[in-house]
């Protein structure tokens, strides 16, 4: 999935629990915690509001956007290993 959340990175650095967040911004912690997990399809722009704001971090800060089309680190010997068959 290209967008990333990264909620618990800013739930860390606010030195804050998943229940406290969900209690703080009315959200149910299975809904809160569909969301840190990235399994979460859509949100609204009021939910992320109130997280940000609870927070005090911008949207930024818990969604990123990452190119499915990107090599991963991990491809990269099996790339240079099959381009290396290919010139012997």
């Amino acid at each position: 999935m290209p967008i990333i959340v990264n909620l618990d990175v800013m739930l860390a650095r606010r030195k804050m629990r998943l229940s406290e967040l969900a209690d703080a911004v009315g959200i149910t912690l299975p809904n809160l915690s569909i969301l840190k997990t990235g399994k979460a399809k859509a949100i609204r722009f009021s939910t992320l509001e109130a997280i940000c704001k609870h927070l005090d971090c911008q949207p930024g800060d818990i969604l990123e956007y990452r190119d499915d089309t990107t090599e991963e680190p991990e491809s990269k010997p099996r790339l240079a290993a099959a381009s290396r068959r290919r010139r012997a």
